[in-house]
Formats: structure tokens, sequence, C-alpha cells
């Protein structure tokens, strides 16, 4: 479940900024850039803020256990 929530988050993020980037200012594509340097180093070492967080609320991982809390 925490990984289909940070995706969730992560999409709508870049959808929203795009979106806001486009049509209202084009600073805010400095925020897209920002969720996909995010997603970059979350990849690379393996820690995630938002899964911490998550993990902090009771939201476990699709298999029941909480294996970064």
């Amino acid at each position: 479940m925490k990984q289909r929530i940070i995706r969730a988050v992560a999409g709508s993020m870049v959808l929203l900024s795009v979106s806001l980037g486009y049509w209202v200012n084009e600073n805010w594509f400095f925020l897209t850039a920002f969720v996909g340097l995010n997603l970059l180093q979350s990849s690379l070492t393996r820690w995630c803020l938002l899964e911490r967080i998550l993990g902090k609320m009771g939201i476990s991982d699709e298999n029941g256990s909480c294996s970064s809390c």
C-alpha cells in the first residue's frame, strides 16, 4: 500500500507542477525538477521521507510488514 501511495503522490505532484508551469508561471517547473531529483535520490539511497512518514502513520507495505520503520 505504501508504494502505491508514494507513486500516486509523486505522479500527482509532477502533473500538477507541469500544469501550473504551463498555465500559471514557468517557475513551477522547479517543483517538477525537485520531485524528479527526489525520486532519483531515493532510488540510489533507498531512503524516502514520505515512506518514513507513512510508516509512522501506521500504513504498512503490501505484505503487512514495515521493513523501513
